[in-house]
């Protein structure tokens, strides 16, 4: 009877410890997912700053240089498409997050397609109003670049977590998703050309 007992309370103990590192193990998922969470409303963030320049920007520019009409256009419909995109499924969803990786990659473009309007008008970049405007975008930026680096990083370290064992298993059974990585932009590898 004495050896029964032992050996039931072996495996009740075995039991109990696997039971422990699972539970363990579910918990630093829940804890890395959480971090990729929080890391994307960062990214957000930075991002919907941008947004809230853009309208003060343009406005400041429309004063100097009205019949640039169309650069205006393609900046406010640049802002509504990135604003439309901007979901927190993003994170969940490949194709959601690369939409919303194009439709702010668009916005920059419009972005700098006003930048370059700016260069034919000497008094607007003399102007007070502009060059804080200049400066806050230009900082909103460096955010944007070190919000996407710690996503990238929360990100790394989830999907790590899901691809080593007992990670992988956990995962499935509760339903982990990896996580999509921000990428460069199309043709970033390639310096760019300056000519004279």
């Amino acid at each position: 009877m004495k050896k029964t007992w032992i050996a039931l309370l072996s495996i009740l103990a075995v039991v109990l410890v696997l039971v422990m590192s699972f539970a363990g193990f579910y918990n630093t998922l829940v804890k890395m997912d959480e971090g990729v969470t929080q890391a994307w409303a960062q990214v957000e963030n930075v991002y919907q700053r941008r947004l809230d320049l853009i309208p003060n920007l343009v406005e400041t520019v429309k004063g100097y240089a009205a019949h640039e009409q169309s650069t205006f256009i393609e900046v406010t419909e640049a802002r509504g498409k990135a604003a439309g995109a901007a979901t927190p499924d993003a994170v969940n969803s490949p194709q959601k997050f690369a939409e919303f990786e194009a439709s702010q990659a668009a916005l920059s473009s419009a972005l700098g397609r006003l930048l370059v309007v700016v260069e034919r008008y000497p008094d607007l970049k003399a102007n007070e109003n502009f060059l804080s405007l200049q400066a806050q975008l230009e900082g909103t930026e460096n955010r944007i670049t070190v919000e996407r680096g710690r996503y990238n990083e929360a990100a790394r370290a989830l999907n790590t977590a899901l691809r080593q064992f007992p990670g992988n298993i956990i995962g499935a059974l509760f339903g982990f998703r990896s996580k999509t990585y921000f990428q460069s932009q199309t043709g970033a590898q390639n310096a760019p050309q300056v000519r004279f």
